[in-house]
């Protein structure tokens, strides 16, 4: 009797999985023989437009040598498609899997993780303000009463929620929201706002690109710390595994070191130096 029941159970739910005709990550690649990942297009330099209007960057350099890991593992050609996200979407577009990852610049937090997974760390930064020099701010608490922009939905709009909250930022700044950096940061060039707040990396990639880089200034400490993951489907441990033991064979054979120097090393887009701490957990992370 507990035979049946147990086969009929599983019947069942070998029929409900069927219904929602949702294959792993790796069989849906492999069937369509495409690999679909979402990279953004104002994160400098994680992901952005050239002057060639190409998307580059060190994610997507890394979303490349996802693709040629697919093929090895495939044993076929696999294409590779770009797909261009936002704070915003990127983690809807995973979770209802049109994405099979986003590979961007995603801080990974617990709350995040009810809704999609991700991959093991792949940089370390924090919340930090950009603002124009002539103002002389040295700390988020100079932010009272001033307006303050941040991406919509990112760990860094929450971080100046939380600070207002908390009476730290007192009176209250007011919070502006963008749908990309890019917006933020031409509403800090206008005047529109008084400091925009995203990760410290990210900022500095926003200075370096602005038509007068030494008007602004990394405003004091970081507030927050914000490890960068890249985000899979949630309950596909098949694909996060592939993309770690990926990330950690680059880690290995100094391909990560490689595109690291790339993008952030002295002569890259946004010189950003390892700390001793990110590259210690660089080789924690590199499982045997």
């Amino acid at each position: 009797m507990r035979r049946s029941i147990f086969m009929l159970t599983a019947l069942m739910l070998a029929l409900c999985l069927a219904g929602t005709g949702y294959a792993g990550a790796l069989e849906d690649i492999e069937e369509k023989g495409e690999f679909v990942a979402g990279v953004r297009d104002g994160a400098i330099p994680f992901g952005f437009f050239d002057t060639n209007n190409q998307q580059v960057g060190f994610s997507v350099d890394m979303a490349k040598e996802f693709q040629k890991a697919l093929e090895e593992k495939l044993g076929k050609s696999i294409k590779l498609t770009l797909k261009t996200i936002n704070p915003k979407t990127r983690i809807p577009l995973v979770a209802n899997r049109t994405l099979h990852m986003v590979a961007g610049s995603s801080t990974h937090t617990v709350a995040r993780e009810e809704t999609v997974d991700f991959s093991i760390t792949v940089f370390l930064t924090g919340t930090q303000l950009l603002a124009k020099k002539t103002e002389g701010y040295t700390s988020y608490k100079d932010m009272a009463g001033k307006r303050v922009g941040a991406a919509q939905g990112s760990t860094n709009e929450k971080a100046i929620r939380d600070l207002n909250a908390k009476g730290e930022i007192e009176p209250p700044a007011e919070i502006v929201v963008y749908q990309e950096h890019s917006q933020g940061m031409l509403a800090l060039q206008k005047g529109i706002i008084d400091a925009y707040c995203t990760d410290g990396i990210l900022l500095a990639g926003l200075k370096a690109k602005a038509p007068d880089p030494e008007e602004y200034e990394l405003v004091g400490d970081l507030i927050t710390y914000d490890p960068y993951a890249y985000i899979v489907p949630e309950n596909d441990s098949d694909f996060r595994d592939f993309i770690n033991i990926a990330l950690i064979t680059m880690i290995k054979d100094g391909r990560y070191e490689q595109f690291y120097q790339k993008w952030f090393g002295p002569d890259g887009t946004v010189p950003y130096p390892m700390t001793k701490e990110a590259a210690t957990l660089m080789k924690l992370q590199a499982w045997p």
